[in-house]
């Protein structure tokens, strides 16, 4: 019986997997971030959380993948 060894696996992310979670974390961060920005105006009556909501989350987003990416 021979034996055949398998191919090693890669550890890290690949590249498809970051092209994929690079936009999602973008779009989910400032999607998630901007509606609470936008619930906050809408009950205070201020409309500057609107852009505040939106610009954390973007800020957030970048953070989340420089720590998974970019080490």
């Amino acid at each position: 019986m021979s034996e055949q060894s398998e191919a090693p696996r890669e550890t890290g992310p690949s590249f498809a997997d970051a092209a994929w979670s690079v936009p999602s974390y973008l779009l989910s961060g400032m999607a998630i971030w901007g509606g609470i920005g936008w619930l906050l105006s809408e009950w205070s009556g201020w409309d500057l959380f609107k852009p505040i909501g939106l610009i954390m989350g973007a800020g957030l987003a970048i953070y989340l993948v420089y720590v998974k990416y970019g080490r």
